[in-house]
């Protein structure tokens, strides 16, 4: 492929958050990134070392710069909100009188378990109630009238909202007469764009909001071209990375469950983790992985995720029934992604459309390597031959996934950049701290 392609999403620089805030207290993170699991073992058996012990002699992480700035978000006259003391403290921030200063708040995602948005809207509430805001979670699919809307903002006292996906879950906040904000999700710009009666209910939307957040900068630039008018209130926050392998996960068990009955210490298992909807396309890779597999016996790719939609379910495994070298299995519980995650040989991303992958981070966090179908949400993170390889067609990534077995140096040196990048970029400190800035702005909506 020579190189990372021309794609203005492609610098990795463009997944940093780029709002001018203050300095924050530092507040350590929840959860250790350096959790073992099973054995400690990465794919076939072989020992997954540090990214410094991985790392080829003599080689270093690609440096990444860049210099692109969202509007400033305005903070007001004070100069350190409240946010701040919460996060520092870890406790709710108390008001003069000894109440909470938070706001009752609707979150409106679409939550199908184990799937990546609902583990950003989980850890994006976790953020806010952190600051000492209540956040009801909801399922954007179970309340599909603006009148349920209604009648639970008034049921519950809500003063605020937040949803996740400009049409899916912000189409349903409009007219409420209450303050919210939106982020991005992925298919809403890349897919329902570009239906005319869902591009005008988007605009619309964004017309209401007080704020957007954007993943990427690439996200950021094509919600502006389509909606002019929104240009200064988006803003760009990059996902946050927490991972947490299970410690008791067994590698060997999660082998006999995907069918593969081969001694793990010879084995090179590509994992794809997503939903099993058309946009992910998991079938993409499955004839050139196939043919792969036949020439090679121990390299084998592995489907994991939810059935999303049933139909399309079907479909992937009867084509996975009949091909060599593929398995599929369900869903998982995060803990147990993690460690396998950790334990194979290298993960793949087939999509045709991502806002951010959450399972490309996590594996960068974990020190796996990435292989990624190029489109902009990838290229947005992966830098080809640099944190990863990004590939264009089928053919190409059964080269790069040849190279990438026979090539240990090339392995190491993307391992120790992609662990550095997600390290400097994606840090759940800083996102936490966007959001509850963010989330003033609609507190001072709130009785207007």
């Amino acid at each position: 492929m020579g190189g990372n392609p021309g794609n203005p999403g492609a610098d990795p620089v463009g997944a940093v958050s780029r709002l001018l805030l203050p300095p924050a207290p530092h507040a350590p993170e929840p959860r250790s990134r350096t959790s073992e699991c099973g054995r400690g073992l990465g794919s076939g058996g072989r020992d997954r070392p540090s990214a410094t012990a991985r790392r080829c002699p003599g080689s270093r992480p690609v440096p990444f710069s860049g210099s692109s700035v969202s509007p400033p978000l305005p903070l007001g006259p004070r100069s350190r909100p409240r946010a701040w003391s919460a996060a520092a403290a870890g406790s709710p921030w108390l008001g003069p009188g000894g109440d909470s200063g938070g706001m009752r708040l609707l979150f409106l995602a679409v939550l199908r378990r184990h799937t990546g948005n609902a583990v950003t809207a989980e850890r994006i509430r976790d953020h806010l109630e952190a600051a000492g805001h209540v956040c009801l979670l909801k399922d954007a699919c179970d309340l599909e009238s603006s009148s349920e809307i209604a009648r639970f903002i008034e049921a519950e006292n809500l003063e605020a909202a937040l949803a996740l996906h400009l049409y899916r879950g912000g189409r349903l906040l409009r007219g409420h007469g209450i303050p919210f904000g939106i982020i991005f999700g992925g298919t809403d710009l890349n897919e329902d764009v570009n239906h005319r009666e869902k591009n005008e209910v988007m605009g619309k939307v964004l017309e209401e909001a007080r704020f957007a957040v954007a993943f990427t900068e690439s996200m950021k630039e094509a919600a502006q071209t389509q909606w002019p008018h929104a240009r200064g209130k988006i803003y760009v926050q990059s996902q946050g990375v927490v991972t947490v392998p299970n410690a008791a996960f067994s590698w060997d068990t999660f082998l006999r469950r995907s069918g593969i009955n081969q001694s793990a210490d010879n084995l090179y298992i590509f994992l794809l983790v997503c939903g099993l909807r058309q946009v992910k396309d998991p079938l993409y890779l499955v004839d050139v992985f196939s043919e792969w597999h036949r020439e090679e016996p121990n390299v084998y790719m592995v489907i994991a995720g939810p059935a999303v939609d049933p139909v399309f379910t079907r479909e992937v495994k009867a084509r996975v029934k009949r091909t060599a070298g593929v398995r599929l299995l369900g869903e998982m519980p995060q803990e147990d992604l993690h460690a396998a995650l950790k334990n194979c040989f290298a993960v793949v991303n087939s999509s045709v459309s991502e806002g951010m992958s959450a399972a490309i981070l996590e594996a960068m966090d974990l020190e796996v390597p990435v292989l990624a179908r190029n489109i902009p949400g990838n290229a947005a993170v992966v830098k080809h031959e640099v944190t990863g390889l990004l590939f264009s067609d089928p053919q190409e990534f059964a080269q790069l996934a040849k190279r990438l077995v026979r090539d240990p140096a090339l392995e190491k040196e993307i391992v120790a950049n992609g662990r550095e990048y997600v390290r400097r970029y994606h840090s759940w400190q800083a996102e936490r701290d966007t959001y509850q800035h963010l989330v003033r702005t609609l507190e001072r909506g709130v009785g207007e």
